[in-house]
């Protein structure tokens, strides 16, 4: 998020907001952003202030005359999330990207047992794009009572999204945003009646689910307005949640054999670089041709070219109505006891 110029120099402030960085896509991105327009300001959210500061200063270290400003958010407190929109109503007049980045993946665990069935059936390259009956997590709640995953991945940034609507609405040109989705976001992992997956163990793609279902619906009721929504899947990103899921000796093994898969997988960007192709893409299109049903894939070539391809969702928009007046409900409920950090 933040203030700059794009196009016309007196033109009002451009806003971003791409979410902690520090590691992974977030920081490409933001360096990446620069490169495209120099002259606009970023805003960049991170859960403490310690590292959105060593954040803000690896992006000046490329871009030293870059305008970089922060904000300290936890998308896992609702309180966190509430003092930060405050803070950002109280900073800037309008946004005109927001990147919903933040993600959490607690206690990844592989199915060694499916991946010998995949290898066996002839579904193995299918479940290494997508990880499809290959990840498991175990989730817990957090301080707000929320499954923890949910509301990270999900519901902190709905939060915020409504908290801001004043500043990405009834704008004199239009608003987005850009939510971070995965190949592994199923229709299979997600309930409506376990909308948070308290009962299973892949909350991450339900959540990515959920995030498919919110962007559709966002799109319905506020394009009028202004605002639009779209999606994206960086593919398969080696960052600091990839390495969890391995002891790093194996990804060291690993990587020659996933450098030759990219042959065959071209979801396999493997660098935050490559991850964050698409994000960027998004940046320089006219939002109100974009497929709104379209979820926007980073892809990188077996020879290392990036590209951009986009894929039909598989959502139902019925099914996107009923979750969003889920989140409505949820939202009012949680909501209660922080009067006080209501306006």
């Amino acid at each position: 998020m933040g203030s700059g110029h794009r196009g016309v120099p007196t033109r009002a402030p451009n806003d971003f907001q791409p979410p902690c960085p520090r590691s992974g896509v977030g920081l490409a991105l933001c360096r990446r952003l620069l490169e495209e327009d120099g002259r606009i300001h970023l805003c960049v959210a991170c859960r403490n202030a310690l590292k959105a500061e060593a954040t803000r200063d690896a992006i000046l270290e490329l871009h030293p005359a870059a305008q970089v400003s922060t904000v300290e958010v936890d998308l896992g407190s609702l309180a966190s999330v509430l003092r930060a929109a405050k803070e950002l109503r109280c900073r800037f007049q309008r946004l005109d990207f927001v990147y919903l980045n933040a993600g959490i993946m607690p206690n990844p665990h592989v199915n060694f047992k499916a991946l010998w069935k995949g290898l066996l059936t002839g579904k193995l390259l299918h479940m290494l794009t997508t990880a499809e009956g290959v990840m498991t997590q175990t989730d817990r709640l957090n301080g707000d009572g929320l499954q923890e995953v949910f509301a990270t991945n999900l519901f902190g940034h709905f939060i915020l999204i409504r908290q801001l609507e004043s500043l990405l609405c009834g704008n004199e040109k239009p608003s987005r945003l850009i939510w971070t989705s995965s190949s592994n976001a199923r229709e299979s992992a997600f309930s409506l009646s376990d909308y948070q997956h308290a009962k299973g163990q892949e909350s991450y793609s339900s959540s990515k689910y959920a995030t498919d279902l919110t962007s559709v619906v966002l799109n319905r009721k506020l394009n009028k307005q202004g605002l639009y929504s779209s999606v994206v899947c960086p593919g398969l990103v080696m960052s600091n949640m990839t390495y969890r899921i391995l002891p790093v000796f194996l990804w060291t093994l690993l990587m020659p054999i996933m450098w030759l898969i990219r042959f065959f997988a071209k979801t396999y960007t493997l660098t935050p670089f490559n991850g964050a192709e698409a994000h960027v893409w998004l940046f320089k299109q006219k939002p109100e041709y974009l497929d709104v049903l379209a979820k926007y894939h980073s892809c990188t070539s077996g020879l290392g070219k990036n590209y951009v391809e986009p894929r039909k969702m598989d959502v139902d928009e019925e099914t996107a109505e009923k979750f969003y007046q889920k989140l409505l409900e949820l939202e009012e409920q949680t909501l209660e006891r922080y009067g006080d950090l209501l306006d």
